[in-house]
């Protein structure tokens, strides 16, 4: 149950904050840098399928081991190495292998995904304890 609670509240605010994101502050920057690789409109079925998944470890890896510790800072510290990792995954093959990626947008998005994962796993983590009491 207390899983479940962690994956729904880390969910929720990793999919609004990174909506704002990606649709009204940074949509201009992508679109300036990215143009024609940007699909129009976006898939929304595969990107439902990444946030899934992506949640899926944010909580493993993340606000699980906070909930057991009874610790933010663990929850924030180990969610940002996730996003870290992840995001700079993402964005380092893409500079490695596609013709024309910006640096700029690899950069932002490193930080982005930093920030966003290890905000995104505090607040699941705090979320979940005032909704089951853990910890």
């Amino acid at each position: 149950m207390i899983h479940v609670v962690a994956y729904l509240t880390t969910a929720v605010v990793f999919l609004a904050v990174d909506a704002v994101w990606l649709g009204v502050v940074a949509r201009d920057f992508y679109a300036a840098r990215l143009g024609a690789m940007l699909k129009s409109p976006p898939d929304l079925a595969i990107a439902a399928g990444f946030y899934a998944v992506y949640v899926v470890g944010i909580v493993i890896f993340a606000v699980a081991p906070a909930l057991a510790a009874d610790a933010w800072r663990t929850a924030l510290v180990k969610g940002a190495l996730f996003g870290f990792f992840a995001y700079a995954t993402y964005d380092l093959t893409n500079l490695a292998t596609l013709e024309g990626w910006p640096v700029t947008v690899s950069v932002v998005d490193v930080v982005w995904g930093t920030g966003l994962t290890g905000g995104s796993a505090l607040m699941g983590f705090v979320l979940t304890k005032r909704l089951v009491g853990a910890g």
